[in-house]
């Protein structure tokens, strides 16, 4: 297929993934003409409409999703090929600019990036661990991690880390004995419990999904509030309350038996991180050698 269909088969995509011409535009550093021009070129040539256009949002037809179920793979794998391509006639040099959130820079991003900069040593890393959501390149970032949940439309987003994490609730074994295991969520609001707070201010509520699909949500009260991680876990191993977090953050603590887990069953399930970064045409050299790194990775892992 030629060149200029091959683009016109990119924007579309794009333009799908974004819900919007602005949005897509806006992520490629392009005109939102430019992507309408591409993809009436390309529903002509093809002979159907591929999109809805409203005044509020831009929806893939029944066509066009079959188009993209058969695209997006194939655009996946050429953008990796063409990452490749890049990087061979010379080792990357540069910083690596990262914004992450504390559990993802304690937990997840350590090991991928020590193999990462082992693998290219011309690369440096700069990272820097925030809760809450930052305009990464207002902030001079070159890319972020976040969740799904906060992630914004005209973010590019690749998976990076477990693909699945949950929530685990826990006290010490000594608590539990003087005050009851729960046997439902709703119990813990009798208990002394370990609340965290953003630097926003807020508090989020403690979330629980059953098995069977029961979904409850609740703000227990508060024997101790703490926007670290740390903090609350020492509390917790103290005997002074219940915590609710990151399995990553309380595993060693089971392990060692100074926390028990209750509500097993309950504990919610949710998607791993990303690393999302605005869809410049011409990337960074260390960003992209990291997005081809994560990709190659990924790969292996599914092969």
């Amino acid at each position: 297929m030629a060149g200029s269909s091959l683009d016109d088969l990119d924007a579309f995509a794009a333009v799908a993934a974004a819900r919007g011409f602005r949005g897509a535009a806006y992520a490629r550093g392009v005109s939102p003409s430019a992507l309408s021009e591409a993809v009436r070129r390309l529903e002509d040539r093809l002979g159907q409409r591929l999109l809805h256009r409203t005044t509020r949002s831009v929806t893939p037809t029944e066509a066009g999703r079959h188009l993209l179920d058969r695209l997006q793979p194939a655009l996946r794998e050429l953008a990796a090929a063409l990452d490749t391509a890049g990087e061979a006639g010379s080792a990357p040099t540069g910083t690596l600019r990262l914004n992450v959130p504390t559990v993802v820079a304690q937990h997840i991003v350590p090991p991928i990036l020590s193999r990462f900069l082992t693998a290219h040593p011309g690369i440096t890393a700069e990272v820097v661990a925030q809760d809450g959501f930052v305009d990464v390149l207002a902030a001079g970032f070159d890319a972020g991690i976040r969740y799904d949940e906060r992630l914004e439309a005209d973010m590019i987003a690749v998976p990076i880390g477990p693909r699945v994490q949950r929530f685990v609730t826990a006290a010490s074994p000594t608590y539990w004995d003087r005050r009851g295991r729960p046997a439902h969520p709703r119990e813990l609001m009798e208990h002394r419990c370990l609340r965290h707070r953003f630097a926003s201010g807020a508090m989020p509520a403690w979330e629980f999904v059953q098995e069977g699909g029961e979904r409850v949500r609740i703000s227990p009260p508060a024997v101790l509030v703490a926007n670290s991680a740390p903090i609350a876990l020492h509390a917790a191993r103290a005997g002074l309350g219940v915590v609710h977090g990151f399995e990553e953050y309380v595993a060693p603590h089971l392990a060692d038996g100074s926390l028990e887990a209750v509500l097993e069953d309950w504990s919610e399930r949710f998607p791993g991180p990303f690393l999302y970064y605005a869809g410049r045409r011409h990337l960074p050299p260390p960003l992209r050698t990291f997005i081809a790194f994560l990709r190659s990775a990924a790969r292996a892992e599914g092969s």
